[in-house]
């Protein structure tokens, strides 16, 4: 079960790069745009380090305040729940 698990996260967090990378791509060409909503909802759903790296290396998206400061939150809220359920 972990390992299905682990590749989830795995699939999930490269997902999410590639899909900020995409957005910061299409956002440049002028075509259509991958919504926030759909950004915000990859983190949350086990994303979160995908999400943060690609704002670092796409340079996406750091200056949304929801993003500056959302992205992180969920990945500090991923990290004491992935901490918390090793004690559990």
């Amino acid at each position: 079960m972990m390992e299905l698990l682990l590749y989830y996260f795995v699939c999930v967090n490269v997902l999410t790069f590639f899909v900020y990378g995409i957005d910061k791509w299409q956002a440049r060409q002028g075509k259509w745009r991958i919504s926030e909503s759909t950004l915000l909802l990859l983190a949350v759903i086990g994303g979160s380090i995908g999400a943060w790296l690609g704002m670092r290396v796409w340079r996406h998206k750091t200056m949304h305040k929801k993003f500056k400061y959302g992205i992180p939150a969920i990945l500090m809220i991923h990290i004491i729940i992935g901490y918390l359920s090793k004690w559990i």
